[in-house]
């Protein structure tokens, strides 16, 4: 196996990476980040059509980056090279029965769904496949910073990465249900780009069919609406009746818009609003509050979400605006990587989105 540097000095290197799934694009971003960060040494990027060739075969914009190969996946311990930390950015189904296998010092960060929702059942009914074993996904940190608190993936070995959709939802509805601003009834109307598809080729991802074309999907029945429900009935454990979640294809490459619509409890001024978005999020590097809607190309390239509202008497709009593979994928997971080590939180992703 090719093991370089990368250009960074032992003491910048510490943090030893393996990336499993390197081909996708949460993986092929995730290696671009880990690539430029300051505190790591990628020493591995497999996929299971991984052929010891170079990886900037596989993924050209890394020419002149990385002298590393594209590994097949580890199928014994003893194929595993040294690391730290394994990002593993697989399809659903597969972190699950893989996980049990990795070498037990590693951390893990699982980009896939296994490992997000608690019961198996409604795991089950969302994913179409048999959960994991509850053992296993009880080891599981979800790593949401803002709303789960960073001392607890801090603390954690293994950390589920939300769901794209999930984090932009949660932390546009966050400081309202923990507040107790609105009442229980929400719509949720989101936009995603064709990334969000993955990189496998299929008839709705492909240019002709996907230029000029937006239609909504998995109606009543999208993985990542327990996702939300878990995540902000933590915060009031009687939330999560009458949500309505719809998302929708756009022609849009990479990005998540989300316009959240609740209605406000008798009494709750718009400062009250503002203050609880303002408080809540006060220590969180990556939130940018907006006046009014914020644009999805804003955040493009970056890990920052962008949140802003309208109200008009009782009636709010809450938006949500953030790059699928930076925050929803690829950036959060470095976030969640930065808080384990016990870096900055920023580390390897204070950078403006790209614009226009």
């Amino acid at each position: 196996m090719n093991v370089i540097n990368d250009g960074k000095s032992p003491s910048e290197a510490a943090i030893k990476v393996g990336i499993l799934g390197g081909t996708g694009f949460s993986g092929v971003e995730l290696t671009r980040l880990i690539l430029q960060h300051p505190s790591t040494k990628l020493v591995m990027v497999a996929s299971p059509s991984g052929d010891g060739g170079p990886l900037a075969k596989h993924q050209p914009s890394l020419r002149g980056l990385t002298q590393l190969t594209l590994s097949p996946m580890p199928k014994a311990l003893s194929d595993w090279p040294q690391v730290d930390v394994i990002f593993l950015c697989l399809p659903h189904g597969v972190s699950r029965d893989l996980v049990p296998t990795i070498p037990p010092a590693a951390k893990v960060i699982d980009l896939s769904g296994d490992f997000r929702i608690n019961d198996g059942e409604v795991f089950a009914k969302y994913y179409g496949i048999s959960p994991p074993s509850s053992d296993w996904q009880k080891r599981f940190v979800y790593g949401l910073p803002e709303v789960v608190g960073k001392l607890k993936i801090e603390a954690a070995h293994y950390v589920a990465n939300p769901g794209c959709f999930a984090t932009a939802v949660t932390l546009g509805l966050a400081p309202l249900v923990a507040r107790n601003l609105i009442e229980s009834r929400v719509i949720v109307d989101a936009k995603t780009g064709s990334t969000g598809a993955g990189a496998k080729p299929s008839i709705t991802t492909q240019h002709a069919t996907r230029t000029n074309s937006f239609y909504g999907y998995k109606s009543f029945a999208h993985q990542h609406v327990p996702e939300i429900k878990q995540t902000l009935a933590n915060l009031d454990a009687g939330w999560g009746d009458g949500f309505v979640f719809q998302a929708h294809s756009t022609p849009l490459v990479r990005g998540i818009f989300a316009s959240i619509y609740a209605r406000l409890r008798p009494g709750t001024s718009a400062s009250c609003v503002a203050r609880a978005f303002g408080e809540y999020y006060g220590e969180s590097p990556f939130i940018r509050i907006s006046e009014g809607s914020p644009n999805v190309n804003w955040t493009r390239g970056s890990n920052f979400v962008d949140l802003g509202w309208v109200e008009e008497r009782s009636e709010l709009i809450v938006f949500s605006a953030l790059d699928n593979l930076g925050k929803g994928a690829a950036g959060q997971a470095v976030q969640n990587m930065n808080l384990m080590f016990g870096l900055a939180e920023t580390s390897g992703l204070w950078q403006a989105g790209g614009v226009p």
